[in-house]
């Protein structure tokens, strides 16, 4: 293994660890709190796809948002995993049929031409498992964000989808090493802040 890509696992082995260790309580006050970042973003509030994901590992729910969503008439979607790690995004609300994907999280039962490719979406928010202030996030490695939204890269300015990660506040690190086919963040929202990228350069 390449020396970058061990530090990457090593890195990966510790945030996991620190998300761990917080507590279902923090992990609901977080939730709530989050809630409070994503609506200072315009688009967040206004636009009509949005989409997010079903919290695993201890990943932060996003359960606190699908009201307000539903109350403005916006489409929430969740991620579907396809062939050659490509994502698309089924609607859905709660109650709604899912099933488990080969990865052990829960998919909408929605038909392929019901979905949406990713570039069809306004707002997406994807889960970290790390990152820093330059907008550089570390996922779980499998690459499926950025095979999917590898069509935002090199981009100028924000373009849609707009991308933001979510992640806990003791996820962030010093610094990430950026990757060639990392797609770089607009805006990361935390339970403590959201981290405004839009102005830095991709």
């Amino acid at each position: 293994m390449k020396p970058e890509m061990d530090a990457r696992k090593r890195l990966r082995t510790e945030l996991r660890a620190r998300r761990a260790n917080l507590s279902a309580a923090e992990r609901i006050a977080a939730s709530q709190t989050l809630l409070d970042q994503l609506e200072q973003i315009p688009e967040f509030l206004t636009d009509r796809r949005i989409g997010g994901y079903w919290a695993v590992a201890g990943e932060l729910p996003l359960a606190a948002l699908l009201s307000g969503l539903r109350a403005r008439e916006q489409v929430y979607c969740l991620p579907v995993v396809g062939a050659e790690r490509q994502l698309s995004f089924a609607p859905w609300r709660p109650g709604m049929a899912i099933a488990m994907n080969r990865h052990g999280i829960p998919e909408p039962e929605c038909a392929s031409a019901d979905r949406f490719a990713p570039e069809q979406l306004d707002v997406v928010l994807l889960p970290l498992l790390g990152f820093d202030r330059d907008g550089n996030r570390l996922g779980f490695g499998g690459g499926y964000y950025d095979r999917s939204f590898a069509f935002l890269q090199g981009r100028a300015g924000v373009a849609k989808p707009m991308l933001v990660g979510v992640g806990y506040a003791t996820q962030e690190v010093a610094a990430i090493e950026a990757m060639p086919w990392d797609v770089h963040l607009d805006y990361i929202a935390t339970e403590r802040e959201l981290i405004d990228l839009t102005a830095s350069p991709t």
